[in-house]
């Protein structure tokens, strides 16, 4: 009937049948990149058997598509480039921005990633190489929550790039120039904004992701309460580094308030966590003056305290600076504060050193250590490095997997601290429910929902999140919880109230499935 008898072999495939051979596939590749290269290549000839290759494999493909392995793909991007899974917009294209969203060829689009390529990753400006992170993203959305990928779309703002290397890359596919900064690059950006809006509609979602410090933050306060946006790597960030927290604590029988916090870092993520925590602590009934004085901030210039001689201060850091000496090193100012809990988020990597470690060993029966920093040669330390320097004895998460660590008779399996337990979840749900803005007791619930799903024989084996294989469900969980909250907060405007809310979200979700036509007659076109 398509005129393709003969134009293919005539036994047909199950679509399990075809990731069973893409598996076979992507087991012959030989490197990283190559893997990443093979599996996007799949998602962009066919879409559904990319998915259920996803969705059947989730804990061997999602660091190929996303951390750690995406990282190494942005930075070689022109190799990996195959096919526009995406939109550019370059700054060229000021006063025209609408033109370019029109050209994207679907027009129901309900959720939007998109980076300026200034941060990707821990790797730094990647111009627009960075393109990778808002695919692998999307990816993470249809692969994790079930959003159908037709209503998603991952742009890359092309405002330059400060990176010399690439400046002088011959390969290099973007605008060959120094970053554009300043009122230009607001009125680029707002721009946009006003463009999206006018042309997919008001409750269209915009998540920033992977824009440098300043702007990242600065953006959300500008929009967060003009449109439908969030910063994953502040807020998601925080999300799922609260919920790791709130699950260790519960090993400990403690809770978030009995905690000092310590941080090797204070950017966007840090300040993110610290922030999402001092609200978790208030819910405790602390006050936010108390709250505050568990934040411990390590930056470049060493501790954040009042007044230090390095300077390095700025609104946000010193609503946690300390009244206390300057020191240089994490090392000291672990000595000094005696956290329980120390989380890595500055992409230093080998931050937490074997002393680190055992300070943290000696001041606590059960320290809680977060290495989050992407991509793994970044990770503040190693999941084997944390558990034999504590002898076993910390609560152990990170931002790219690890290993099982086997240590005294006894197997440890470390958790990863992915933030695709929060964003898909809280993209699907703030999209169905017609949530008009997103406040951080959102990314609260989120991080509560997420912890309550660990089981007692998960904690007891040390882990703080769910397994990853069962990533899909935890995610329409989520969903589920955040809708239930969305109508007894008045913060959902889809009426009237779906009578199972479960039951409407499923039958929301994408289908991986083909789907299948059988026509009643068929005959070859000589015989019509």
């Amino acid at each position: 009937m398509l005129g393709l008898t003969g134009l293919l072999p005539p036994r047909v495939l199950t679509q399990d049948e075809q990731v069973g051979l893409v598996m076979e596939n992507f087991k012959r590749c030989h490197t990283d990149l190559d893997k990443y290269t093979y599996i996007m290549s799949i998602l962009a000839d066919n879409e559904k058997l990319f998915y259920r290759t996803i969705e059947l494999n989730v804990e061997t493909l999602m660091p190929i598509i996303y951390t750690p392995v995406v990282g190494a793909a942005c930075q070689n991007f022109a190799l990996v480039y195959r096919k526009t899974l995406g939109l550019y917009i370059s700054i060229s294209d000021a006063g025209h921005v609408y033109d370019v969203l029109c050209n994207w060829p679907k027009s129901d689009i309900r959720a939007i990633v998109v980076t300026d390529g200034e941060r990707i990753l821990g790797l730094g400006d990647l111009g627009v190489y960075g393109m990778g992170i808002p695919v692998g993203k999307l990816a993470l959305y249809t692969a994790c929550a079930g959003v159908k990928p037709e209503h998603t779309l991952p742009i890359t703002l092309d405002c330059g790039t400060n990176t010399e290397t690439l400046l002088n890359d011959p390969h290099y596919f973007g605008r060959r120039t120094k970053r554009v900064t300043g009122p230009q690059y607001d009125a680029f950006i707002e721009e946009f904004m006003t463009a999206v809006v006018r042309r997919f509609g008001q409750g269209t979602l915009i998540q920033f992701e992977d824009f440098g410090n300043a702007n990242a933050f600065r953006l959300l306060e500008k929009y967060r309460e003009k449109y439908l946006t969030f910063n994953d790597d502040i807020q998601g960030t925080a999300s799922v580094a609260v919920a790791g927290v709130i699950a260790g604590v519960r090993q400990k029988k403690e809770r978030i308030s009995d905690q000092t916090f310590m941080f090797q870092g204070a950017g966007e993520a840090a300040l993110g966590i610290a922030d999402l925590l001092v609200a978790a602590m208030v819910e405790e009934k602390t006050t936010l003056e108390a709250a505050r004085k568990k934040i411990w901030l390590v930056d470049s210039k060493g501790l954040v305290v009042k007044n230090r001689p390095k300077g390095g201060s700025s609104p946000l850091k010193d609503v946690f600076a300390k009244e206390v000496p300057a020191v240089d090193t994490l090392e000291e100012a672990v000595k000094k504060a005696k956290p329980s809990v120390i989380i890595g988020v500055a992409a230093v990597g080998g931050a937490f050193t074997e002393e680190v470690l055992k300070t943290m060993a000696a001041n606590n029966k059960h320290p809680i250590i977060f290495a989050l920093s992407n991509p793994t040669h970044k990770a503040e330390c190693t999941a084997e490095q944390a558990y034999k320097a504590t002898n076993g004895t910390c609560v152990f998460a990170s931002g790219s997997p690890f290993d099982p660590v086997k240590l005294n008779g006894k197997t440890f399996q470390p958790g990863q601290g992915n933030n695709a337990y929060i964003f898909p979840g809280i993209s699907l749900a703030v999209t169905l429910f017609g949530v008009r803005h997103i406040s951080d007791t959102v990314f609260l619930r989120s991080a509560e929902a997420l912890a309550n799903m660990v089981t007692q024989a998960e904690l007891d084996k040390g882990l703080v999140y769910p397994p990853l294989s069962d990533i899909r469900d935890v995610s329409i969980r989520l969903v589920v919880s955040l809708g239930e909250f969305f109508y007894s907060s008045g913060m959902a405007t889809l009426y009237p109230k779906p009578a199972n809310i479960e039951s409407f979200v499923r039958a929301q979700l994408y289908n991986t499935s083909y789907e299948s036509f059988v026509p009643e007659t068929w005959a070859y076109p000589s015989q019509l």
